[in-house]
């Protein structure tokens, strides 16, 4: 996947980095075209979070898959990031990734996870199941959503907790690798 940087603010406006102070969004194309070119066969995304439902970023998204599709510059897809918050999934996931199929792109759930405030609790486990449940089957009803990777699969590893204080428990597995009930929303997800 192409874009390991952030290329729009939760705003909808460009990110200020030393890319788009360089070159305005010249950037995007000239990456695109350059790593086109050096693998003909890779699939190339932009990548990113907080697009996952409606709204000025990923319309920003949106638009600007249409900008490089009219300038001849390829893209194949686009990866939702998912870093979700128990109990708030934005609302009409899967219109917004059939908003993106419709751009002619693929869809990618890239790096999904659902954490909670600690500790954890069974009211708190059975959402988060919901949840993945949610993203999971989402993805599965869109013919060109093409997978969904987890952000690990152990608390254990988690990046959740070193970032945001109190909170954590995002993984369909435990610290002891012990099954959550995430998992069978997982399952459920694809069923």
């Amino acid at each position: 996947m192409l874009s390991s940087i952030e290329i729009f603010n939760d705003d909808g406006t460009i990110r200020q980095d030393v890319f788009s102070e360089t070159t305005g969004m010249d950037f995007i194309a000239t990456a695109f075209r350059a790593a086109r070119a050096a693998d003909p066969n890779a699939k190339l995304y932009a990548n990113d979070f907080n697009i996952e439902g409606p709204g000025v970023k990923a319309t920003a998204y949106q638009n600007l898959i249409k900008t490089l599709q009219s300038q001849g510059v390829p893209i194949d897809g686009i990866g939702m990031q998912a870093h979700f918050i128990v109990g708030e999934l934005p609302p009409n996931i899967q219109q917004n990734i059939q908003a993106f199929v419709n751009l002619g792109v693929e869809v990618a759930i890239t790096e999904l996870d659902v954490r909670m405030t600690l500790p954890s609790t069974p009211a708190l486990l059975a959402q988060q199941q919901k949840d993945y449940q949610t993203v999971i089957q989402a993805c599965a009803n869109v013919p060109k959503c093409v997978g969904v990777t987890l952000w690990d699969f152990t608390d254990k590893f988690s990046w959740v907790p070193g970032t945001f204080a109190g909170q954590g428990a995002a993984c369909p597995w435990d610290e002891n690798l012990v099954q959550k009930p995430a998992f069978q929303g997982i399952v459920n997800g694809f069923s």
